[in-house]
């Protein structure tokens, strides 16, 4: 084993057994691998990134770190099929087509991954080519998302993109020779961004003939470089709204349907890992900063890892768990809420039955929020699915934070 000296301590949370559930059959299960670098810290990022010169990480100390991480989790998923793994950061094409091959691997060889399982890798256009991507392929990987934001090459400087309009047409198009099922990342409301300039990115994204779109408003987060130092061109909420309007009806064109908040496919191409998400699904994260959900018969726990890359794999090699930093029973009473703020997302809703299969709990015990979102005209009273109204899609946060406990 190899060990890294660093002596910052991080307490951990004791489980907490007393919310005591029933549930008959464990969801499907996912896993996320978090890696935590990248070339350059985006001003409006507030994932766990960190910036670093791609030659001077250690591969070797990081992979032996991600096993040591996943073969503690082991027991809590023992026997377990999993139906997606999404490689994410960060920036994971700053790793070498080895490391992810190395990573691939090691999932192969402590887990049970169906053999249709979607394999997702996240791509920066600056830190691939053809041949890397080719690579990715090759070690198993069937889906590419990538990264873009914009093709303009203003916009990407302004948030600070390390990649150009060019790179980001030759990342497509090598993605596409390469694989069917694409995602590429475009963002709208940047700043100093017009209607036609965004209505140009949907254009030159529709050429591609990808099957999915992930397509976010820019979010000013706390403790972002943009949040001290706020744009002064951004666009205003009249003309931010129509940008989102635009996007429906300019995808529907091609065939691409919303079936999520941001996300939009064509038939057969949803996200399979994203989906299990929002259908409250299970998940083990592993990795600096990763988050897991995971269920028992009796019980659904939630962890988080250390966010520090350094202390992680410090923590993570001493096979004790000390790099788990939470480790807790959810409570029964916060179970609504996480069930609707992810299940809410989606355009079609859910079966009103997945609540119980996915929680263990009877539907009543959230009876007095529903009638609070029903005589509000946020959620639609349908018998079989809890699915949001036009209006309550439009304001989707008042809609989730009525289920807060």
């Amino acid at each position: 084993m190899i060990t890294i000296p660093i002596k910052i301590e991080e307490k951990k949370n004791n489980i907490n057994s007393d919310n005591i559930v029933y549930i008959k059959n464990l969801p499907p299960l996912s896993i996320y691998i978090h890696i935590p670098w990248c070339v350059s810290k985006c001003p409006y990022c507030d994932f766990n990134s960190h910036s670093i010169d791609p030659n001077s990480i250690n591969e070797i100390i990081f992979l032996e770190s991600l096993r040591c991480d996943l073969e503690q989790s082991i027991p809590l998923i023992w026997n377990r099929s999993i139906i997606s793994v999404f490689i994410g950061g960060g920036t994971p094409s700053i790793l070498s087509v080895k490391a992810i091959d190395k990573i691939l691997e090691m999932l192969r060889t402590y887990l049970k991954i169906l053999p249709n399982a979607e394999l997702t890798i996240e791509i920066n256009p600056g830190t691939v080519d053809s041949s890397k991507m080719k690579g990715f392929k090759d070690s198993g990987i069937n889906r590419f998302s990538i990264g873009i934001q914009s093709f303009d090459n203003d916009n990407l400087k302004k948030i600070g993109r390390i990649h150009d309009g060019l790179d980001a047409l030759k990342s497509i198009a090598s993605a596409r020779y390469l694989l069917e099922n694409i995602n590429i990342d475009i963002m709208f409301s940047l700043p100093g961004q017009t209607i036609s300039n965004f209505i140009n990115d949907l254009k030159i994204a529709k050429s591609f003939d990808t099957k999915h779109l992930s397509i976010y408003h820019l979010t000013i987060e706390p403790n972002t470089l943009f949040s001290k130092n706020l744009p002064i061109d951004l666009p205003d909420e009249e003309t931010s709204s129509e940008m989102e309007d635009l996007i429906e009806s300019e995808l529907k064109e091609i065939g691409m349907r919303r079936y999520e908040i941001s996300a939009y496919s064509k038939d057969r191409f949803k996200s399979i890992h994203n989906l299990n998400y929002w259908t409250f699904g299970d998940y083990l994260g592993i990795g600096p900063g990763a988050h897991s959900k995971i269920s028992f018969h009796n019980r659904i726990i939630r962890q988080k890892r250390i966010y520090n890359p350094k202390l992680w794999m410090n923590k993570a090699i001493k096979m004790n768990n000390s790099h788990v930093i939470e480790d807790i029973c959810i409570p029964n009473e916060e179970l609504p809420f996480e069930f609707m703020l992810n299940a809410l997302r989606l355009k079609d809703g859910v079966s009103r039955q997945l609540f119980k299969f996915r929680t263990g709990l009877s539907i009543d015990v959230m009876k007095e929020k529903l009638n609070i979102a029903y005589k509000k005209k946020l959620l639609s009273e349908d018998n079989e699915k809890f699915i949001a109204t036009h209006l309550g899609w439009k304001f989707l946060n008042d809609l989730q934070v009525i289920f807060i406990k």
